[in-house]
């Protein structure tokens, strides 16, 4: 069995989405033929809240090494995990690699600032390495062209790391081709060197199963007291406002055309904030304010552990699913929503490879729009109407050889397959 050192600056009990790649991945991967060895950084001094329930979904004997890390405390020079851990991660994969008890390097990010480790081990020990994007690294987010502004910073900072980061990687992964697709084309040389697979972030139904097992109550609205709860759980993102603005547009024209259906239909947005655990940090109740539907939207800013999330979407009537303007965007929240057993209402971009997944398995609706078209208030809100009366859904009746197709171990197997090429391809180039 060949052994894979996964870098990840989170790991459970981290509560960040970006964590549960690595955890996944570490489930299935002996399966496949690979040993993993999870690198990350040290759970004691993560900035974010804990989620201890997390640390009962990793798989039982996969080993983790926590890398030594820089402290905020006393004083925050940094807040970045990939920043404060690259130094430990770097000694401790020296020290494997010195040993031989690693075949693979793959980092997954974000944080972006850890993805350069690997390349300094290649270069040292001549092991194979790749990099995982959970999202793009170079991105134009607003506000880049504003000098010396963080963003303009940022941006200028990636321009010049990742070009030497991923030089020489052997494999290159990501949550779908329009998350890899522009480094490619910045860096041919990698485009015709590496291996290049993509895989989503997978369903994992046994985390369901510790939800229900634990039979919480959800805290944030009442199961069953005759309005119909549906949901957002996430972060938003700079290019999704405009999509929540069209959502929430739609719900305008809802609450005028359809005033008794609107008085029982509660939206409750939780993680939505500035900060994810700042309890003031809304972002969305002043835009539901605007529209005139304070009354309907409820936001809890500050994000929640993963399984009380899990635990409230399938406590909910609905799950919505708003993503971004963006094409290569696949939310990985999603996942979460189908296995809730509720229905999903979701607003994506046509190009997205989420709008296949919930319509192939029968999972809800979808509204599609482009960069610069957005659905029409009137369609929004007719689709909330047929959606909220709509009695026919049966989670029984969903494509489950759909879900298996999407499922965290079928990810697992294609990162597998993927590794394999990649090591044989490093070996045949050094022979």
């Amino acid at each position: 069995m060949k052994r894979l050192a996964l870098v990840s600056g989170h790991f459970a009990p981290s509560n960040l989405v970006g964590a549960q790649r690595a955890r996944l991945w570490s489930r299935h991967l002996p399966e496949f033929g690979w040993e993993p060895i999870v690198v990350a950084g040290d759970p004691a001094l993560y900035e974010e809240l804990p989620d201890t329930d997390l640390e009962r979904l990793v798989a039982p004997g996969i080993r983790v090494i926590h890398a030594p890390t820089m402290s905020t405390r006393p004083v925050r020079l940094v807040g970045d995990i990939g920043v404060r851990a690259f130094r430990g991660c770097y000694r401790v994969l020296a020290e494997l690699s010195a040993r031989r008890a690693i075949d693979f390097v793959l980092i997954t990010i974000p944080s972006n600032f850890l993805a350069p480790v690997g390349r300094l081990i290649h270069r040292r020990y001549g092991l194979p390495f790749g990099i995982d994007y959970q999202d793009p690294w170079i991105n134009r987010w607003p506000g880049i062209d504003v000098p010396f502004s963080r963003a303009w910073g940022s941006y200028r900072l990636a321009s010049m790391l990742e070009p030497w980061a991923v030089q020489g990687a052997s494999l290159i992964t990501g949550m779908a081709p329009g998350y890899v697709a522009g480094m490619l084309q910045r860096n041919p040389r990698v485009a015709e060197n590496a291996v290049v697979a993509c895989m989503p972030m997978g369903i994992a139904p046994e985390d369901y199963g510790l939800v229900r097992s634990l039979d919480r109550p959800p805290f944030l609205f009442q199961p069953r007291d005759g309005h119909f709860h549906m949901i957002y759980a996430g972060a938003l993102l700079p290019q999704g406002v405009v999509v929540l603005d069209s959502f929430l547009a739609g719900l305008s024209v809802l609450k005028a055309r359809a005033p008794d259906l609107a008085a029982r239909l509660k939206v409750h947005f939780v993680g939505t904030g500035s900060s994810p655990d700042d309890p003031a940090g809304h972002q969305v109740r002043s835009r539901a304010e605007r529209a005139g539907v304070a009354d309907i939207v409820d936001e809890h800013p500050q994000r929640i552990g993963y399984v009380d999330t899990l635990n409230h979407l399938g406590r909910s009537d609905a799950v919505l699913v708003l993503g971004s303007t963006e094409t290569h965007y696949t939310p990985s929240k999603v996942f979460q929503a189908v296995l809730s057993r509720r229905p999903v209402f979701a607003m994506l971009h046509g190009d997205s490879t989420a709008v296949d997944m919930v319509r192939s398995m029968r999972a809800g609706r979808v509204l599609t729009l482009t960069e610069g078209s957005l659905p029409a208030p009137d369609r929004v809100a007719e689709g909330l109407r047929s959606f909220v009366d709509d009695e026919t859904y049966d989670a029984d009746s969903i494509d489950h050889a759909a879900i298996d197709a999407f499922s965290a171990r079928a990810s697992t197997r294609t990162l597998a397959a993927a590794l394999d090429l990649a090591c044989e391809r490093a070996a045949a180039g050094q022979s």
